[in-house]
């Protein structure tokens, strides 16, 4: 099962590792998709934050990172994936993360959102 865990990572952080690594240990592969928004004002490059991330989790053997510049469910259906990880900072983030799943499920009932 491929599951995907799409985010900005500018910079990526130690809660974006855990989430990485346990994932890792769930799925038979996990893509770290770097989110490339030109309407962002981002703290580094898409290249930087790929290499970052690369040097933080180069332990871990079922990693790709990748990036990607489409709604998150058109590239999770284009990768194959079958689950998208999210992760919640705040309670805040709940209710925007809970609409988000809800989107991505009606534009494809094939992939799940775990948050």
């Amino acid at each position: 099962m491929i599951a995907i865990y799409p985010g900005s990572f500018d910079p990526i952080t130690l809660g974006h590792l855990d989430i990485i690594e346990r994932s890792s240990r769930l799925f038979d592969k996990v893509i770290v998709a770097v989110a490339c928004n030109p309407n962002k004002n981002s703290l580094f490059t898409t290249e930087q934050r790929i290499h970052q991330i690369r040097e933080c989790t180069q332990h871990l053997v079922n990693l790709e990172i990748d990036s990607f510049d489409t709604l998150t469910v058109t590239y999770a259906q284009r990768r194959q994936a079958q689950v998208l990880l999210r992760g919640l900072r705040v309670l805040s983030d709940f209710e925007y993360e809970l609409q988000m799943a809800h989107t991505n499920e009606s534009l494809s009932e094939h992939i799940e959102t775990i948050s």
